[in-house]
């Protein structure tokens, strides 16, 4: 994975289905990528978080791409303590 700059614009998008009727999501823009990270893992139900995508600088990510960005040591926002909201 490249270095990815938290500090820029990130957007996340639906997920491409629209069976996910649990709660509907739309368009989402973050004026920081940690911000829009931060939101899809502690926020987002799992399955939906499966169908989204991020996109960082014009760089494309899915689900496991935005987990692996969150888990990264390089992230720089303060982490939800497992059991407190945080999606595994």
């Amino acid at each position: 994975m490249s270095s990815i700059n938290y500090e820029a614009l990130g957007e996340l998008f639906p997920p491409r289905s629209r069976a996910h009727k649990r709660a509907p999501l739309g368009y989402k823009r973050f004026e920081r990528a940690a911000e829009a990270i931060r939101y899809a893992i502690e926020e987002l139900p799992p399955e939906l978080l499966l169908g989204a995508s991020l996109e960082i600088e014009e760089e494309r990510f899915d689900g496991r791409g935005i987990r692996a960005l969150y888990d990264s040591p390089d992230y720089p926002l303060r982490r939800a303590k497992a059991g407190t909201g945080a999606r595994r």
